[in-house]
């Protein structure tokens, strides 16, 4: 088999390397589905190198190194570089950071035009798609259910600048032609998106046969349930590859900076133009961020939407600090109303 079908480059292996390179296909608790020169296999990881904390482990879409026995499971033996990758906070206690995918072109960010289209679950999938690294493309399934789905591209096209935004329907066919050029030979996407958006109808129709099981979604709200139970990634007959995961919709915030200043550009751009160069965006006079809002060029929703994301990314990056943080901060509150309430005793209004 010819890896590089799967995306495979020669620079990517460092030179005098041991082994043969091999792309993990599907995570299996301690067993790696993989694809190498030798077809499909299955791998274990290397104690030592991986357990002493010298390589990162691997998960769906990472290229790796492995000791290939015909007869048995290979050696997974190290994980080369990633170009792009989504993480979440290993639910593992202690263990910080856990990639989820890796090593794809594009983020299909997936909201359907029925009960699922969501803002801020929008603003939060848009962040996590720009911190990957990869390029974020909207689609919006279900075209076929609405009579009319203008307002809501521009209701994306406004929050996500930059971006393209499609409207599709898996049933009818409509606007498939236009995310079709991405589903290119070698290249990688992976589908973000919450049950019941279209996901599998999507690659099915895309792909042109089902590769993909598909199930109904309840009518009462229309959510639906996984299909997907395991990291997977997919070859296409036209040799493009999906990657879709039922976690996905779980990703939490990890460090997401990059991310945050792509997806909020529009709020970022007002930080460090305020009269202090310490402002909270509180209470202090000469706030650029305030006035923004006040004006109305910047939706006060828009500002508490970047100021949840960004506190829950650091919660996620140091729990501890972040709650020793919030109780100085309620302290201080506390202590600026009791300075309040004495100062207006003495001036009588109490």
């Amino acid at each position: 088999m010819d890896l590089r079908k799967y995306g495979f480059m020669p620079n990517m292996m460092p030179e005098n390397m041991q082994g043969i390179p091999a792309r993990i296909t599907a995570v299996h608790k301690e067993r790696y589905a993989l694809v190498c020169e030798y077809g499909e296999a299955y791998g274990r990881l290397k104690t030592k190198e991986y357990f002493a904390g010298s390589e990162e482990f691997p998960t769906t879409g990472d290229f790796v190194m492995i000791n290939h026995y015909p007869g048995g499971d290979s050696q997974i033996i190290r994980t080369l570089p990633r170009r792009t990758f989504f993480s979440r906070r290993d639910p593992a206690p202690g263990r910080g950071e856990q990639a989820v995918a890796s090593n794809f072109d594009y983020v299909f960010i997936i909201q359907s035009l029925n009960q699922d289209f969501n803002v801020r679950r929008l603003e939060r999938y848009l962040t996590l798609a720009w911190q990957s690294g990869a390029v974020p493309v909207v689609v919006l399934t279900k075209a076929d259910l609405v009579d009319e789905y203008g307002s809501f591209i521009r209701v994306v096209e406004g929050l996500a600048a930059g971006v393209s935004v499609h409207a599709v329907s898996s049933k009818t066919g409509a606007g498939l032609d236009g995310v079709a050029p991405y589903m290119a030979p070698g290249k990688t996407i992976v589908f973000l998106g919450s049950s019941g958006v279209g996901k599998s109808s999507l690659v099915n129709a895309l792909a042109g046969e089902e590769v993909m099981a598909v199930n109904g979604i309840r009518e009462d709200d229309g959510k639906g349930r996984h299909t997907t139970t395991h990291r997977q990634l997919i070859m296409l007959q036209n040799e493009a590859m999906i990657i879709d995961t039922p976690g996905m919709r779980e990703l939490g915030m990890w460090d997401v900076s990059e991310g945050l200043g792509e997806a909020f550009s529009d709020v970022e751009q007002y930080l460090g133009k305020c009269r202090f160069s310490d402002c909270r965006h509180e209470t202090e006079p000469g706030c650029a961020v305030k006035e923004a809002i006040a004006n109305g060029v910047l939706s006060r929703k828009r500002w508490e939407s970047y100021i949840g994301l960004k506190t829950e990314a650091k919660y996620s990056d140091d729990k501890t600090a972040f709650l020793r943080q919030k109780q100085q901060r309620n302290k201080n509150l506390a202590k600026f109303g009791r300075q309040k309430k004495f100062e207006n005793m003495g001036k009588g209004r109490i």
